[in-house]
């Protein structure tokens, strides 16, 4: 039965197809046979557009984003798929910055029901068929298509992009990408093709090599964004004013990022790397356009949920930030936010490892502990009582509004209010 309404599409797409954010890896397909089929079935619509990839475990998003914004400034039509989404589906899905149509996800839904049905993709198969369709069909010059989960076997690595960037590795989804960090770098790694640039943000010492070895199997030249950019913050308001300096021209740039987190530095350097090869490879990029689009990500690209302010007096401020390293960028951030008192409007999901990160949040805050609306949430009272063997103490609420109310109620006009631990709790206040 063909579907009229958005609501009742989204109600089929998230019903029928198993969705990782959901259920967790249960809905995730090791391999890449599905979204193989379903691009087949589709015209192959991924080799009808260039492509950028971005992979890391944290960053990615930010980083699609950042280089989004100065390809659309450069004046490249420029198609933009990230994931998960906060409020909107449609996020996951722009255009030079616009959600595409609901109509457009109505109508690619009834053409390909009786796919989805003989195929039996993941969500998010699905949903990386129905990008791919998108950006082939507006005929963009260029797209930024970042991984969903790991990176060798991800429903996105089916593109043969002009560049492959990867940010950073760390802990997070060891149940499928590996225990130890040169495991889950050799599932990221995935993402480099033969004869492609490969641009990597962070430099770690036990992952360095697994990338060296990848590209040299690959043909590919690698690039260090930390050997090749410097970044000095020179002073944080509303805007980040940062000068970046490249280490061998000592060409340097004054640039103003409205994305604020202390880890957007990190981001910038990755963004720049990859913004000079493509820029050797045709792409007319000047300086300008690269200043005026990081001066205003969230306006050009409708990013969130990057260390935003969602209100003053009492400062309320929320980040995605989930994993161990995500949480002490944010910590860092909350301590370098001058407030009198701290709240933390907290909630996780099940397959997190909880236990290590509350044992590294501060003992001296007040803690309003929520679950956010999705199956996979971990019960605010379980979550209460590991919080309290970590010695965190706090108050229970079912929901995460439930728990803001009352951190608003508590909270003095200088103290500062932080809404964090999943996206998924995040997506319940933007």
């Amino acid at each position: 039965m063909p579907f009229s309404s958005y609501s009742e599409t989204l109600d089929f797409l998230y019903a029928q197809l198993p969705m990782f954010t959901r259920i967790g890896s249960a809905a995730y397909k090791k391999d890449l046979h599905n979204i193989q089929a379903l691009c087949n079935a589709l015209g192959n619509p991924e080799r009808k557009f260039k492509s950028i990839h971005v992979g890391g475990t944290n960053g990615k998003g930010s980083t699609s984003h950042m280089l989004a914004a100065i390809l659309q400034t450069a004046g490249y039509k420029t198609g933009l798929h990230t994931s998960p989404h906060l409020k909107d589906f449609r996020e996951r899905i722009r255009i030079n910055g616009e959600l595409v149509t609901e109509q457009s996800v109505i109508d690619f839904v009834n053409q390909h029901a009786d796919l989805f049905q003989k195929i039996e993709p993941s969500f998010f198969e699905a949903t990386v068929a129905m990008a791919f369709d998108a950006f082939a069909k507006a005929e963009v010059d260029v797209a930024v298509i970042e991984v969903g989960l790991g990176g060798r076997l991800d429903s996105t690595n089916i593109i043969q992009p002009l560049i492959s960037v990867i940010t950073n590795i760390g802990f997070d989804h060891m149940n499928i990408l590996g225990n130890t960090l040169p495991e889950i770098a050799f599932e990221k790694a995935g993402i480099i093709k033969n004869h492609t640039p490969v641009i990597i943000g962070e430099i770690h010492p036990e992952t360095k090599s697994v990338f060296e070895k990848k590209a040299y199997e690959c043909q590919s030249e690698i690039h260090f964004a930390q050997h090749e950019w410097q970044i000095n913050p020179i002073e944080k308001q509303e805007h980040f004013s940062v000068n970046a300096e490249h280490i061998k021209s000592h060409k340097s740039l004054k640039i103003e990022l409205d994305l604020t987190g202390s880890y957007q530095l990190k981001n910038l350097a990755t963004v720049l790397s990859a913004v000079e090869e493509l820029k050797k490879i045709g792409f007319k990029i000047t300086d300008e356009h690269i200043q005026t689009a990081l001066k205003q990500v969230k306006v050009l690209t409708g990013l969130q949920g990057r260390w935003q302010t969602l209100q003053t007096g009492p400062l309320v401020i929320c980040d995605t930030g989930h994993n161990e390293d995500g949480i002490r960028e944010v910590l860092e951030n909350i301590v370098a936010t001058p407030h009198h008192e701290l709240h933390l409007v907290w909630g996780m999901v099940s397959d997190k490892d909880t236990l290590k990160v509350l044992s590294m949040l501060p003992k001296t805050a007040n803690y309003y502990f929520c679950q956010p609306n999705i199956p996979r949430a971990k019960a605010a009272s379980a979550l209460a009582q590991e919080a309290n063997s970590a010695g965190l103490i706090g108050k229970t609420f079912n929901t995460v509004q439930e728990a803001f109310k009352a951190a608003l109620k508590q909270a003095a006009p200088n103290d500062l209010i932080f809404i964090g631990g999943s996206t998924f709790v995040v997506s319940e206040v933007v």
